[in-house]
Formats: structure tokens, C-alpha cells, sequence
């Protein structure tokens, strides 16, 4: 039997903290019960309303969920504990890149460890404390934590270059698996052990961020961290930074056919035209090739913001069109995630029927990172950048529509399309963010776009109170508004897209006609002014 590498063990090892530690806040809907269950935030019911058994750590009384319900300040409140945490986790994206950048991937794993442990005492201890809320505290330290342990994992992708994007799939699938740590707890406290109270399961759950401190000092690599930027060119790529073939690649995976792979590197030049950029730095044989055909197959959207500054990027329409997009689209996931089983209660006017669905959902949500991997490879793989866009825009207006509908049939297909189309939405604009900035600047863009996506995401509790009060627990209009905004996001976001193209396009194929002319290679890099210039 082989001796197993250690590269292989660092990848389990962070694949399996992953699925325990990356996103469980996402799980909240089928944590909402239990919380429920043992009084959470009762006090603030009328007292009539609040069970006598509930409320110590000791002694939970499962209730009977379809009689019993949050009254409408509980509710609130522990849905506002939820906005709070999916909001931070995407604020805390921008400072993780950060540390990574700076004191590398052992250092952020450290914090990360250290926030999962901060949360998990709080929690585990909720009904000692008085000085703050707990619950609250607790877990919107999950939600820093988080982030820190699983972005930092994305640097094992360049253990196997040859298999990177596999790597960062099974890294994302454990992201998305991780939600499903919360429904067993919810499985097994209402099947088989009522018994086990907060206090005695996030006891059990310090074992976690005990593994990944005793990985990162023992385990996982201790050399400088691969930034962001590099790990995204590698995946989207197959080369470093420098534009070079990684470590043990002959080039075959980039350009399978030998004797074009040995043509090519004869003759540099031959049949490559570099990408339409402001990026200076002479480039690879490999590096042109590639960059060639990726730009080619976004029709002209690869390369769009190379080489420019991070506040140029920031500031131009192809960063804040996005960021519209995204702030809606993160708004509408993040909503429904909270109010998923209040949202059927109302439309199917049916509580049994409701709980069924968020039971559903509680494992729809989980399974859906893993089964639409293999779809989000094709599509990314095989469609241009703005077909990309395209079809995550048609799948979340259809998704939208969907909700409005008080049809069961229809509510479980559009529950069954969000928890694909969630990593697919993510995944692409991860890539969006690739090919139009760069890979210089992608951990700062990209990392704003979430952090300022998270900001806006707090006024989710806005929309959850106007359901509660003004539409008295209609969601209807809530969700009839944000269907409407995302519609308006997404067609100008497309139309941006296919105008650019569209012009980008035409900009290089007067450079080639102008080569074909005078059988010089077209110059293509732009100067920091935009304009056409040498390198």
C-alpha cells in the first residue's frame, strides 16, 4: 500500500473542518426550531405565551412546532440574530484577504479557530450569561470564523495543480454541505434525544476549532501564502502568476495536441494575439495563448479591467453594476433562508404543510452546492462570461416568480432551484470577477464586492419587519419588490455586459485587420489613460 503525501492529508483535513466550520450559519433554518423549542428570546412574549418548562438547560420540553409559534418579537429577533451573522460573514471577506495577504493562511486559520471557539462558548454557556445577548454574540462570531478557515483553504488548490479545480469544488461543496450541520442537530433533538440542549451540543462542537488549531500548527503547510488572485488564475488559467506552467505541468492539460503544443513553442508568435489590456508586463507564450482563447470565448469580456489600478476597477460600471446585482441577489437568498417556513405558512395557509416544506428545505439546502457542481463546471466551462450572466439572471427572476405563487408544486421547485442556483450565483461572480479585473487586484474587488454586499444586506430586517407589521406576515409584497429590483439589475448588468463585448469585439478585430496589413503583431495593451500604446 502507497504511503499516503502530506499534501493529500492537508487537503482531507481542510475538506473536513470545512463541513463543519465554513458556513453553518446558513443551516438557520433548521437551528430556528430548536432555539424555539428552548425559549430563545421568549421573554420577550406576552408571559402567557412562554412555557415554564423552557428556557433552562436542563429540563426542554419539545413542543409541538405546528401548534406552537414564535410570537412576533421573538421572531423578529431571532431572524435579526441571523441577518446580523450572514451579513458579517461577507463584511469580514474584505479584512480575511487581508491577513492572508499579509501573515499568510496559518495565522488566518489561527483567528479563525479562535472565533469558532469564542462563538461556541457563548453559546454553549447562553444560559449563564447576562452581561450580553449570547445568541447574538455567539453566533455572529460563527459567522467571522468562518470565512477565516475556509478561504484560507483555497491555497491547497495549488498542492495539485492538475487537479485544482477539483480541489476547489470539493472545498466549496463542503461550504455548502456545512449548513447541514444544524438540521441533524435539529434531527436527532427531535427524534431521539430531546435532551440535547444548546449547552450540551456546542460542548461537543469545541472539538472543532480544537482540530483546526492542532492541523495548522502540526498539519498544514507553514510556507507564505498564494494570494487569491493567484489561486483564482491557477483555476481559471492552469498557470502561476508569472504566467508560467505550474511545478511538474508540461502543458499538455492547456493544449492537448502535441504538435500544436511544439508549433507554439517554435513560433511564440504565431497565430496569438495577445489580450485587450492596460497590463504592462510582457507576457508568457503560454500565458498569450491561454489569455487568447479565454478572451475569444467570453466574446471580448476577458481582459476588460487588467492592468488597471483597484480604485479604477471600483469605480467603473462593470464593479458597480455587479455590485447591484449582488447586494439583490444576496438580499433575496439571505431573506428567504430566514423566513422560509413563516413565507409557506402564509401562502399555502396550511402551518403542517409549511413545516414539512422548511423540513424539505433543510435538506434540499445542503445537498444543492453538491449536485450542481458538476452543472456550474459545464456551464462555465463551455458559455461565454455573458451567457454566464444570463442564465443566473433568468434562474433567479424564474426563482422569484416562483415564490409568488401559493402553489406547493411550484414553492418546492423554486426551493429546489435556489439551493442549486446559490453556489452557481456565487461561482460566477467569482469568475466575473476574474476574467473582467484581473488577478492582481482580485482579493481586494472581489473582497469589497462582498463586504459592501454584507453592509447592505443588514437592511434584510427592514423587510422582515414591514412583513411582520405593515403586510401582517404577507410576504408577497416584499418579495414582489425584490423580484422587480432584480429584474432591473440583472437586464442592465446583461445589456452592460453584451455592449461591452459588442465593442471590445470590434476593437480587436481592427487590430488584427490592421496586422493582416502591415504582418506585424497587433500591439493590444492599453496605457493607463485607456488608450492604445507599446509596452
Amino acid at each position: 500500500m502507497g504511503k499516503v503525501s502530506l499534501p493529500l492529508v492537508q487537503v482531507i483535513c481542510a475538506i473536513t473542518w470545512c463541513l463543519f466550520a465554513a458556513g453553518p450559519i446558513f443551516g438557520f433554518a433548521a437551528l430556528k426550531p430548536i432555539l424555539i423549542d428552548q425559549g430563545v428570546y421568549a421573554e420577550l412574549c406576552p408571559h402567557a405565551n412562554i412555557p415554564t418548562s423552557l428556557g433552562t438547560s436542563t429540563n426542554v420540553q419539545v413542543l409541538k412546532e405546528v401548534e406552537t409559534g414564535p410570537c412576533t418579537a421573538q421572531d423578529l429577533k431571532l431572524n435579526f440574530m441571523f441577518t446580523v451573522g450572514a451579513g458579517t460573514t461577507n463584511i469580514i471577506a474584505l479584512a480575511v484577504g487581508y491577513v492572508l495577504d499579509v501573515h499568510g493562511p496559518r495565522i488566518c486559520g489561527f483567528i479563525g479557530s479562535a472565533f469558532l471557539t469564542l462563538g461556541t462558548l457563548s453559546l454553549a454557556l447562553s444560559a449563564n450569561i447576562r452581561t450580553f445577548d449570547p445568541y447574538l454574540a455567539g453566533y455572529t462570531l460563527f459567522a467571522i470564523g468562518g470565512p477565516f478557515v475556509f478561504i484560507s483553504s483555497f491555497q491547497l488548490a495549488n498542492s495539485f495543480p492538475k487537479k485544482s479545480g477539483t480541489i476547489l469544488a470539493l472545498l466549496t461543496g463542503a461550504f455548502d454541505s456545512s449548513s447541514a450541520l444544524f438540521f441533524f442537530y435539529r434531527l436527532f433533538y427531535q427524534n431521539w434525544t430531546p435532551n440535547l440542549t444548546l449547552e450540551k451540543f456546542f460542548t461537543g462542537y469545541l472539538i472543532v476549532p480544537a482540530f483546526i488549531l492542532l492541523c495548522q500548527i502540526f498539519i498544514m503547510p507553514k510556507e507564505s501564502y498564494k494570494t487569491l488572485g493567484a489561486v483564482e488564475k491557477l483555476e481559471v488559467e492552469g498557470l502561476d502568476m508569472d504566467g508560467n506552467l505550474p511545478a511538474g505541468e508540461d502543458g499538455s492539460r492547456i493544449i492537448p495536441d502535441e504538435t500544436e503544443r511544439q508549433s507554439l513553442l517554435s513560433n511564440p508568435s504565431s497565430g496569438i494575439r495577445p489580450v485587450l489590456s492596460a497590463n504592462s508586463r510582457r507576457k508568457s507564450v503560454w500565458e498569450n495563448y491561454v489569455e487568447a482563447k479565454l478572451e475569444k470565448k467570453t466574446r471580448g469580456i476577458f481582459g476588460a479591467m487588467h492592468g488597471r489600478s483597484a480604485s479604477e476597477q471600483i469605480k467603473s460600471p462593470w464593479f458597480m453594476l455587479m455590485l447591484m446585482f449582488v447586494v439583490i441577489c444576496m438580499l433575496r437568498i439571505n431573506y428567504f433562508v430566514a423566513t422560509v417556513r413563516s413565507q409557506e405558512e402564509y401562502l399555502l395557509d396550511d402551518a403542517a404543510l409549511a413545516l414539512k416544506v422548511n423540513a424539505i428545505f433543510d435538506v434540499a439546502l445542503p445537498l444543492g452546492g453538491i449536485i450542481s457542481i458538476p452543472f456550474i463546471g459545464m456551464v462555465l466551462d463551455h458559455c461565454s462570461t455573458l451567457t454566464a450572466l444570463l442564465i443566473v439572471s433568468s434562474i433567479s427572476i424564474l426563482i422569484g416568480f416562483l415564490g409568488l405563487i401559493p402553489s406547493l408544486v411550484l414553492n418546492l421547485l423554486g426551493i429546489f432551484l435556489l439551493v442549486a442556483y446559490r453556489p452557481f450565483y456565487y461561482t460566477v461572480v467569482s469568475d466575473y470577477c476574474a476574467k473582467v479585473f484581473g488577478f492582481d487586484t482580485f482579493g481586494t474587488v472581489y473582497g469589497l464586492l462582498m463586504c459592501l454586499s454584507g453592509v447592505c444586506n443588514m437592511g434584510q430586517s427592514l423587510l422582515d419587519n414591514l412583513t411582520h407589521t405593515t403586510f401582517q406576515m404577507n410576504p408577497t409584497p416584499v418579495n414582489s419588490i425584490l423580484v422587480t429590483l432584480t429584474v432591473i439589475a440583472s437586464s442592465v448588468l446583461v445589456y452592460f455586459t453584451y455592449w461591452q463585448s459588442k465593442v471590445r469585439e470590434e476593437k480587436m478585430l481592427v487590430l488584427q485587420q490592421a496586422s493582416e496589413t502591415t504582418g506585424n503583431s497587433p500591439d493590444t495593451n492599453l496605457d493607463q489613460s485607456g488608450q492604445y500604446g507599446s509596452v
